[in-house]
């Protein structure tokens, strides 16, 4: 009886080793599927991240034929960069909120309020360098008072929502309804040009270099990153999360203040209006530069790219003599296919890196689900 046990126990050993063997052993053409899957996932993680550098390049090819002669000149270059350095240093606000694990709507207001109060400064005698630092301070003053709210446990959306509406009140108040005009203290920084280049792209690009190197050089850019991405996973390593949600605020806030600014500088007066529209030209870069909007992942260069197409389409529109609208309906179609593009790539990536179906001892097999779809 004892040794009609132990040859069971031996042949069960012996099936459970070969079962073992069966299930761990490399099955035929693994080894070329994965690498086709490794070379699948370089390819889609290349288009999802750099494709937009690829559609730029192929835009500027298609009107610079289409919108013939005037489209491929030094004059309409400069107007282009112009336009898409308005729109760039409002989508970094919009970049930075994101990034940070927050959309933050009330970039509108932050930009008027702090356009209004710099311009009321400088309209009452100030020294422009005073009304500039005012502006500042009042943006990243109203990114605190977001952030501190958003970690009372408000949620995001309508707290920047209610401050967009409160700012834009506020607005109204300080400048008595009507804009403020004759602002020409701040041309050098809106209406003047350097070497044949609008001063804009000057401060764009001085606030973009900035945020990269914060962003990809700097201990706590990188814990931000890392809150955007995985808030529970920076509290566990002992971080203070809570403190960069609020940076994240701040910065978005700053930033929303120097594009207010620097439309006060371009035009010579500060409205007390909000303009929704710019804060949608702004989700359309951020989109298009394939950031999605959970934040965590993103490329400051890639929204200035965005930015950059948003600005060159308009431009050719413009001079083909097609209605300006249609701009603003190209926008729209860009931001819903940007948005369907990200999406469609992050789960083409995910799917691809996802591990094969594993095999059991009784035949059957297991298939891993990846997290964002189960």
């Amino acid at each position: 009886m004892i040794r009609k046990d132990s040859t069971m126990t031996t042949h069960d050993a012996s099936a459970s080793k070969q079962g073992a063997a069966r299930s761990t052993a490399p099955r035929p053409g693994a080894a070329e599927r994965d690498g086709g899957s490794g070379s699948g996932v370089r390819t889609l993680v290349f288009l999802r991240d750099r494709g937009i550098i690829v559609l730029w390049i192929v835009l500027v090819a298609i009107f610079a034929f289409w919108a013939s002669p005037y489209f491929f000149t030094l004059a309409n270059a400069a107007l282009i960069a112009n336009a898409a350095a308005l729109t760039a240093v409002f989508a970094a606000a919009v970049a930075v909120g994101i990034l940070s694990g927050a959309l933050d709507l009330s970039i509108p207001g932050s930009a008027t309020m702090g356009a209004v109060v710099g311009a009321t400064i400088i309209h009452n005698g100030g020294p422009a360098w005073a009304g500039i630092l005012a502006g500042l301070a009042v943006g990243a003053a109203v990114g605190a008072v977001n952030g501190v709210l958003v970690l009372r446990g408000l949620n995001p959306l309508v707290v920047t929502i209610a401050s967009l509406t409160v700012l834009g009140g506020l607005a109204q108040l300080v400048a008595g309804g009507v804009p403020i005009t004759g602002i020409t203290q701040l041309g050098w920084m809106g209406s003047t040009s350097y070497f044949g280049i609008p001063a804009p792209v000057f401060v764009v690009a001085v606030v973009y270099l900035a945020g990269w190197l914060f962003l990809t050089k700097t201990r706590s850019g990188g814990r931000l990153l890392g809150v955007g991405g995985n808030i529970d996973a920076v509290r566990r390593v002992g971080i203070n999360a809570d403190r960069y949600r609020v940076l994240g605020f701040i910065l978005s806030g700053l930033c929303a203040a120097i594009g207010g600014l620097l439309v006060t500088a371009t035009t010579t007066q500060a409205s007390p209006n909000p303009s929704v529209d710019l804060l949608f030209s702004a989700l359309t870069a951020v989109a298009l530069s394939g950031m999605p909007l959970t934040g965590g992942r993103g490329s400051l260069p890639r929204v200035l790219v965005g930015a950059l197409i948003i600005a060159t389409i308009a431009s050719a529109l413009i001079i083909r003599g097609i209605q300006p609208y249609w701009s603003t309906i190209a926008t729209g179609v860009l931001l819903v296919l940007a948005l369907g593009f990200e999406r469609l790539m992050s789960r083409a990536v995910a799917n691809r890196l996802a591990p094969p179906p594993r095999a059991t001892l009784d035949g059957a097999s297991t298939t891993h689900i990846p997290a964002q779809e189960a």
